[in-house]
């Protein structure tokens, strides 16, 4: 029934921003050509900043970064006094599987049960979700798009935001999300005691342990030949064990971040911590485990009253300067476009727009394997990035061109198209 709704709301989406686009009198959609951005600033990210150069597009590729590069039947965009960045990679969000956080009609995140990890994000992703186009003109091009609840509730897809399936928007990462079990509160409104707190955390913890034992056995006997009947559960799940697909744990409280350490310690898996909201109070333990962390909202309160108003904003640096690989994420569906500004604010607390700027373009890419082709303005990579007139971190700062994969993207969406409907009105006749 959730997807019928969602099918039926983005069919009216569609068809309103279709009408409103032939009362412009044109039809606005990507296209995919060949572009020579010349005389820009280009932060490369991985080689330092480049006064001055011209980056070459073709066949949605970085074809070349130099001076006075030739071309032939190039599009030619000046980008004189202005900036290239690689596009934005948010490492944790609902875009696409969310469309109104108010309307449950239109949340497509949860599945019922514990234990569903053979859920994919990818396949109830909407391409034609109204805050897509809203997250791509702010310079974000590429989100984490993640399943929540239980103990493991889906799998989560990296995906571009640019195309008309979600196969062809798929960025090329998948991996299991696991909800570490808090002896934490869950809230103000959370009454029990810490003994009592201790025990749910341990009882869900020894649920989980049978769980990862059946899938170790599973995976034994589909290695040795055996035949099983069909058990979609333990074959995702034995995806994790075969390192096949990275686990992706989520936990936040100081205390439970030292429990996850230690229980990793006896699984041979592949393991990104996300949340770690505390991490700065044990970040020299994460760094000497080695697993590197997604980490956010930065624009968020502190988890307990006790801790300074700051400790979200500096969490990134602390665990930064500790050694950790950072990358950072929004948790949002409807407000991913607001990426920059958690960045920003990192950086204003301690992390500095350099590694502020990597948290959200080549770290990411690198934890999610696909930094050959996405994270940092290179030649041979994919042609994904954003021309803008300033610090992107700024919120003055006017994105002024976007490319997908070599796409030009039409910077409009239904915010814009409103503003401008109502920027100059004028009263109609009785």
């Amino acid at each position: 029934m959730k997807k019928i709704n969602l099918l039926i709301w983005s069919c009216f989406f569609i068809l309103s921003q279709g009408l409103m686009a032939q009362i412009e009198g044109e039809v606005i959609k990507p296209y995919k050509a060949n572009f020579l951005l010349t005389n820009a600033k280009i932060h490369t990210v991985t080689n330092g900043i480049l006064e001055n150069h011209d980056l070459l597009i073709e066949e949605g590729l970085i074809k070349a970064i130099g001076k006075s590069i030739p071309h032939q039947n190039h599009t030619i965009i000046d980008c004189s006094g202005k900036s290239l960045y690689p596009g934005f990679i948010d490492s944790g969000t609902s875009l696409g599987i969310v469309e109104v956080n108010s309307l449950s009609e239109t949340q497509d995140y949860m599945e019922l049960g514990k234990f569903t990890p053979q859920m994919q994000a990818l396949t109830v992703v909407n391409p034609n979700g109204v805050a897509i186009p809203v997250t791509r003109v702010s310079g974000v091009t590429t989100v984490l798009t993640q399943p929540r609840g239980g103990y493991f509730p889906g799998t989560a897809a990296l995906i571009n935001l640019n195309g008309y399936t979600p196969a062809q928007m798929f960025g090329g990462f998948k991996g299991l999300i696991m909800n570490f079990p808090s002896a934490a509160r869950s809230g103000s409104n959370d009454s029990r005691s810490l003994e009592d707190l201790e025990k749910a955390a341990t009882k869900n913890l020894d649920e989980i342990n049978v769980l990862w034992e059946k899938a170790t056995t599973y995976l034994k006997i589909k290695t040795k030949g055996g035949e099983m009947d069909y058990y979609p559960e333990m074959e995702q799940l034995s995806r994790v064990l075969n390192k096949e697909l990275p686990l992706l744990i989520e936990v936040n409280a100081a205390k439970d971040i030292i429990s996850a350490l230690e229980w990793i310690k006896e699984k041979d898996v592949k393991v990104v911590f996300t949340g770690v909201a505390e991490g700065w109070k044990v970040a020299e333990k994460i760094a000497s485990a080695g697993v590197p962390v997604i980490t956010g909202p930065v624009l968020a309160l502190p988890t307990r009253n006790s801790d300074n108003y700051d400790a979200p904003y500096n969490n990134p640096a602390l665990l930064q300067k500790a050694g950790v690989k950072v990358a950072l994420r929004t948790m949002e569906a409807e407000n991913v476009r607001n990426l920059p500004f958690n960045a920003g604010f990192a950086a204003a607390y301690g992390m500095g727009t350099t590694e502020a700027l990597k948290a959200i373009t080549i770290n990411p890419a690198e934890i999610f394997g696909v930094s050959d082709r996405i994270g940092s303005l290179e030649k041979g990579k994919k042609a994904t990035l954003f021309i803008a007139d300033g610090d992107p971190f700024e919120p003055k700062t006017q994105i002024q061109q976007v490319f997908i994969n070599g796409y030009r993207i039409p910077m409009t969406n239904r915010h814009i198209r409103l503003y401008q409907e109502f920027l100059d009105r004028e009263m109609q006749p009785n």
